[in-house]
């Protein structure tokens, strides 16, 4: 039997649209992306494993090295404690699976708190850092080398550093520089303090030429002196004995800025004045610590820094004076001395801004400035003054003008009306400290922990007389950055309390 079979092909005339191959090509795109980028981040996860794997080797490595050291030899060829291993000054340049790397280490000799023996080192502290010099990457591993008896400890003396300020609060973490160029190897270190502001070098080889310097960013500087070029220096360098504590002080506290102002008779300013700006704080008798010359700007200003200080610490703080007691005196013939607000000198605190008046005349063949102050440094007016030459037959009378009420002190409290006992006000709204040491005013504990505003009254002071011009309020303070305004009311009267105000 035979069967037929038949077949038909069919040409179908139908075609693909536009959007299907539109959307076709999308589906295939974000499927690429995906498995593209999926595949990019297994291969940066591998890399970044792989460097990480890699620097750990090497960090391990170089740890052992140190580890398998005698305790006596675990050191920096720079450092203190010194011994073989490399620093920053003299790094190992390694090349691992094609990659350059930079290895060094920092070995602090560390004194256990818990031991009351301040001159003993109970371990060394190792930092060992890794740079991956492609990338710049540095990374730091820490450990820490016990010695394994008392016989392995190593000699040497210790210097044990404290830095206050001016009140003696300790400074927290300030930075600390220990220098030595007459040993070998010679010595350069750069410490940081504790929160107490302490640190304790050990282990230092025994010598009297141990130069440190003390500051912290936005505070003052501190220092020793060599003898050789300032004999009579109250701060020599640091002298190390063997197998005993040197203990120093340094203070330092926050930086201030003066600003003085060259006037002329109706207080209009004067430009390109000289002054040397002369503070009291010495290096050795007849070595000022700062005594620097500046000239006044256009607008008859002078805001002197010290370089020493500002190199360091002021960044965009312009504020780059230390505390101290500054003197100006004029450079050149051109002017004199009229008279000056403060009184001849200015008494900077830590932290303040504070301005300094001179006012200036043409000056004379022959003059001479008088001023006359009770012994907390107040100028008194009325007071009688006798010019006497016996060889010109010279002989004249004057008598001071001007004066100043001064109050430093409130711990005698309220409810006095006029200024007789001088550590006694007329009111406060409660809010206000006074009678705590070191005497200053401050707000009150509060809620937050102080309260947010508060007010006193100062007794009434009497001049005597309807014919009274004041020139200048000045104060001193050390304010913290939290507060928002402070203000000053004058209230000028013939009567106790009274009389109108201008704040």
């Amino acid at each position: 039997m035979i069967s037929n079979y038949k077949f038909k092909i069919l040409n179908s005339s139908r075609g693909v649209s536009l959007i299907e191959v539109v959307v076709c090509v999308a589906v295939f795109t974000i499927l690429s992306v995906s498995v593209y980028g999926l595949f990019t981040s297994i291969i940066n996860g591998i890399t970044h494993y792989r460097k990480e794997t890699i620097i750990s080797s090497l960090a391990n490595k170089y740890i052992e090295i140190a580890r398998n050291l005698p305790y006596s030899e675990v050191g920096t060829k720079n450092g203190n404690p010194n011994g073989p291993l490399a620093d920053s000054e003299s790094p190992l340049d390694i090349t691992f699976d094609g990659v350059s790397y930079r290895v060094y280490y920092v070995v602090n000799a560390i004194h256990d708190p818990a031991d009351p023996n301040i001159g003993v080192q109970n371990y060394k502290q190792l930092k060992l850092y890794v740079k991956n010099m492609s990338t710049g990457t540095t990374n730091s591993f820490e450990t820490t080398i016990a010695p394994i008896d008392l016989a392995s400890m190593g000699t040497g003396g210790v210097i044990s550093i404290k830095v206050i300020d001016k009140t003696w609060i300790p400074v927290q973490n300030p930075i600390i520089n220990i220098i030595n160029t007459n040993v070998i190897p010679n010595i350069n270190l750069q410490r940081t303090g504790s929160i107490d502001g302490v640190w304790n070098e050990i282990g230092l080889p025994a010598d009297s030429n141990y130069h440190i310097v003390v500051t912290k960013n936005g505070y003052s500087t501190d220092q020793t002196y060599s003898t050789s070029q300032y004999p009579n220096t109250s701060s020599p360098d640091v002298t190390v004995i063997e197998s005993k504590v040197t203990q120093t002080t340094f203070i330092i506290d926050q930086l201030s800025n003066l600003t003085f102002h060259t006037l002329n008779q109706t207080c209009q300013p004067i430009s390109d004045v000289v002054l040397n700006i002369q503070g009291s704080k010495t290096i050795s008798p007849g070595e000022s610590k700062f005594s620097e010359s500046f000239t006044s700007n256009s607008t008859g200003e002078i805001s002197p820094v010290s370089t020493s200080s500002c190199s360091t610490s002021c960044g965009a703080n312009s504020c780059c004076l230390e505390w101290d007691n500054y003197a100006p005196s004029l450079v050149g013939n051109t002017y004199m001395v009229y008279g000056t607000s403060p009184i001849q000198s200015a008494n900077v605190l830590p932290n303040t801004s504070q301005n300094f008046n001179l006012i200036l005349i043409n000056k004379t063949t022959n003059s001479a400035l008088i001023a006359v102050k009770d012994s907390s440094g107040n100028s008194i007016e009325g007071a009688t003054v006798e010019l006497t030459n016996e060889g010109l037959n010279y002989n004249s009378v004057k008598y001071t003008g001007g004066s100043v009420w001064n109050q430093q002190d409130w711990f005698g409290g309220p409810n006095q009306d006029n200024f007789v006992i001088a550590n006694q006000y007329y009111q406060d709204d409660g809010n206000i400290n006074g009678d705590t040491i070191p005497l200053a005013l401050r707000l009150a504990p509060g809620s937050a922990p102080y309260n947010n505003s508060g007010y006193l009254i100062s007794s009434t002071f009497d001049t005597g007389t309807e014919e009274t011009d004041y020139t200048a309020l000045n104060w001193q303070a050390t304010t913290e950055n939290q507060v928002n305004d402070i203000k000053f009311q004058i209230a000028t009267s013939n009567y106790t309390n009274g009389g109108d105000g201008t704040e």
